[in-house]
């Protein structure tokens, strides 16, 4: 397990983790994105924004491994790479958060945070018989939490037994934890209720105040500008802005998605 990237010094010149150049990927006669240019910087919340069909969804995909692009290159760090799938993202150091989750509800928190990545026992009891190291996980599970600040009932709470916000943070916490690079998450408020999406907006912000850059794909506007230092409008399969909340408005936001303000470059 890794630590959370320790937080970034004041006076460091600010780097781009990710970047994308000219992405295009097709689906038959389908364009799903035309020449995508991204950035993701050190440090910041870029939020992604567009309407259904605008090809945020297959950015991402494309950013992850999940799509393997028609053109175009991927850079993390500076260095080109090669995604042919999601693990291969997630060695670099890259964990995506989806909408559904994907948490097992029968087991504990710690099960989940280590899920597919369990701690074994040491010597032999690890080696042969494959004997998961439970005191270890639950230790390391607590301590994720804690550096969060994301409260939960108990360690040993089964996730069947949480929350909808509650099930949410332990995804994320997970995602937080095994990231060296970046985090990724597609719509993780989506079906919360007020005081639960709260409590997932402020692990994002603990994620990023740690130091690992978050990209927030979302529809809801309010809590984009509530978050993001930037916001990535998506529109018809390409960049169509890269806008601050502190110069933009709403209206604005909007006005780019549906093409009804025209901009110029992406």
């Amino acid at each position: 397990m890794s630590a959370l990237a320790a937080k970034p010094q004041p006076g460091n010149t600010v780097r781009v983790v990710l970047e994308a150049r000219k992405i295009v990927k097709s689906y038959g006669h389908v364009v799903a994105l035309d020449g995508v240019d991204f950035d993701l910087r050190a440090g910041e919340i870029l939020a992604v924004v567009g309407d259904n069909g605008a090809g945020k969804s297959t950015l991402i995909k494309t950013l992850t491994g999940a799509v393997v692009p028609d053109s175009g290159e991927i850079l993390l760090d500076g260095q080109l790479v090669h995604f042919k799938g999601p693990l291969d993202a997630r060695h670099r150091g890259i964990e995506t958060v989806y909408q559904d989750l994907a948490v097992a509800p029968a087991l504990d928190i710690p099960s989940n945070l280590f899920l597919g990545r369990e701690l074994l026992s040491s010597g032999i009891l690890g080696s042969v018989f494959r004997r998961l190291d439970k005191r270890r996980m639950r230790e390391g599970a607590a301590a994720a939490m804690a550096e969060l600040k994301f409260r939960l009932p108990s360690i040993n709470s089964l996730v069947e037994n949480l929350s909808g916000g509650q099930r949410q943070g332990v995804a994320v916490a997970r995602a937080a934890v095994f990231a060296s690079k970046l985090v990724i998450m597609d719509e993780p408020t989506a079906a919360l209720g007020v005081r639960e999406t709260g409590q997932v907006l402020e692990l994002i912000r603990a994620i990023r105040d740690r130091g690992l850059p978050v990209v927030l794909i979302s529809h809801n506007m309010p809590n984009v500008f509530d978050l993001a230092d930037r916001i990535c409008i998506m529109r018809l399969g390409r960049r169509a802005a890269v806008v601050s909340p502190k110069t933009h408005t709403m209206a604005d936001v909007v006005g780019i998605m549906t093409g009804a303000i025209k901009v110029e470059g992406g």
